[in-house]
C-alpha cells in the first residue's frame, strides 16, 4: 500500500480536501495519514481538529506550530521542522497540500527536499496579498498539480511546469457543496442557536500587505454593518498577522442582537447557512467561489481578492472599497441583483477524478528532478504533436 499524507492547517483547506481524503481512506491500495496543524490546534479558533476526528479519520497526527501573535516566518520554520520529523518516521510515498497557506508551503518544501512526491491542489489561481506568492512557490516545489479549471492550468504552465503533470479535476469543495447529505437549515440554526429568519454571512480576513491600514479599514466595515440594521452570522478571520485588530473591533458586536459571532463553523453547516443566506459580505474567497456556485449575491470588500474574478463574468459580486458609505450602499442595493449559479470550478466529481489519476501508474513514474519548461518549448511541443 502506498502511504499518502494530507497536510491541513485551517478549517478552510480541510473542507476543500475532505472528499479527496475519504477516497484515499476507502481505497485498498492507499493508506491515509493526516498531519493536522495551524489554526486547527488553536482553542481561540474553535479547536477545529475535533471536526477531523468526528469525521472518523484514522492516523491523525496533531502538531502545534505556533503561539499567539507569532510571525509567519517563525510559523513556517516551526512547521517545516515538525513535518520533516513526521515524514522521516512515516516515510510516505506522496504528500498532498492545498492552496496558498504557509503550512502547505512547509509541506511542499519538506517533500521536495526529501524526494517525496508532492501533489498540489488548486494551484494556478490568483490569491492576492502574500498568499499569491505562497501559492506559486508551492507550485514550483510540487511535482503533480490538480487544478480547478483550464485557466488555472494555463497559469501553472506559465510558471514553467510540464503540461503532463497538470490535471484538471475541479475544486474539491464543490463535491461537498453538491452533496445531498448537507444538514438542514433547521438543524444548523438550532445547533448554533441562530434565531434569525433572514441573515447575511460576514467573514473578513487581514490583508497582510496592508496591516498598517487594517485598524481604519475594519472600523469602517463594522460601522457599515451596524448601521445597516440587518442580521449577520459573523465568523472569525484566519490567524494571519492583524487578526487581533479585527477581533478587537468585533467587540462592538457583543451586545447587538443583529450579530451572532463564531470562532468557526463546521464546513457542511457553513455551506447550509451560505446556501440559505440573503448575501455574503467581506473579503473571503468563499465570497467569490462558493457564492457563485450557489447563486448567492456577494459584496467583496477591498483588494484581498483582487484579480481573482472578473466583474463582467462574476455577476453575483459587487466590489467596494473599505469605505463605510460604499459598503452601506452596496448592502442596501444587494437584493436588486439578478444572480445565477456559475460552474467555473468543476462538476462536483473532483474526488472521483483525483482517485482515478492516482490509480494510474503514470503518476507514480514521474521523476523528482524538475526542469523549467519555457513557454516557447510548450508551443513547439504542441505544434509538433498537431502537425
Amino acid at each position: 500500500m502506498k502511504k499518502i499524507v494530507f497536510l491541513t492547517g485551517t478549517r478552510a483547506d480541510y473542507g476543500k480536501i475532505k472528499s479527496l481524503m475519504k477516497k484515499i481512506e476507502e481505497h485498498k491500495k492507499f493508506e491515509l495519514y493526516i498531519f493536522v496543524t495551524g489554526m486547527h490546534l488553536l482553542s481561540k479558533y474553535g479547536s477545529t481538529y475535533k471536526e477531523i476526528e468526528k469525521d472518523g479519520f484514522k492516523n491523525i497526527y496533531k502538531y502545534i506550530n505556533q503561539k499567539a501573535n507569532a510571525h509567519m516566518d517563525i510559523i513556517l520554520s516551526n512547521t517545516i521542522l515538525g513535518f520533516s520529523n513526521y515524514v522521516s518516521e512515516i516515510k510516505p510515498d506522496m504528500i498532498v497540500v492545498h492552496g496558498d497557506r504557509l503550512e502547505a508551503l512547509a509541506g511542499a518544501i519538506v517533500g521536495a527536499f526529501n524526494n517525496i512526491k508532492v501533489a498540489h491542489i488548486e494551484g494556478g489561481e490568483v490569491s492576492g496579498t502574500i498568499d499569491e506568492s505562497i501559492r506559486h512557490a508551492i507550485t514550483k516545489f510540487s511535482h503533480i498539480h490538480f487544478v480547478a479549471n483550464e485557466e488555472a492550468k494555463k497559469r501553472v504552465i506559465q510558471l514553467g511546469e510540464r503540461e503532463d503533470s497538470i490535471y484538471i479535476i475541479g475544486s474539491p469543495d464543490i463535491d461537498i457543496m453538491a452533496s445531498d447529505n448537507l444538514p438542514t437549515l433547521e438543524y444548523v440554526k438550532e445547533h448554533y442557536e441562530i434565531d434569525f429568519e433572514n441573515y447575511a454571512i460576514f467573514i473578513y480576513h487581514p490583508v497582510t500587505t496592508e496591516v498598517h491600514k487594517l485598524k481604519e479599514n475594519i472600523k469602517n466595515v463594522v460601522d457599515a454593518l451596524i448601521k445597516s440594521n440587518k442580521n449577520y452570522v459573523v465568523i472569525y478571520p484566519n490567524n494571519d498577522e492583524g487578526s487581533e485588530i479585527i477581533l478587537n473591533e468585533y467587540k462592538r458586536f457583543k451586545y447587538n442582537s443583529h450579530f451572532k459571532i463564531f470562532p468557526s463553523i463546521r464546513f457542511e453547516n457553513f455551506l447550509t447557512l451560505l446556501k440559505n443566506c440573503d448575501f455574503m459580505i467581506g473579503n473571503s474567497s468563499a465570497g467569490v467561489r462558493e457564492t457563485g456556485v450557489y447563486g448567492i449575491p456577494s459584496i467583496d470588500i477591498g483588494n484581498r481578492q483582487q484579480g481573482r474574478y472578473d466583474l463582467n463574468k462574476s455577476k453575483h459580486i459587487v466590489h467596494v472599497n473599505n469605505d463605510s458609505v460604499e459598503i452601506l450602499n452596496a448592502i442596501k442595493n444587494i437584493n436588486k441583483m439578478n444572480v445565477t449559479t456559475q460552474l467555473l470550478f468543476g462538476d462536483g466529481k473532483s474526488d472521483e477524478k483525483f482517485i482515478k489519476i492516482l490509480e494510474s501508474s503514470k503518476v507514480w513514474e514521474k521523476q523528482y528532478q524538475k526542469k523549467f519548461i519555457d513557454i516557447l518549448d510548450t508551443t513547439e511541443l504542441i505544434n509538433s504533436e498537431t502537425a
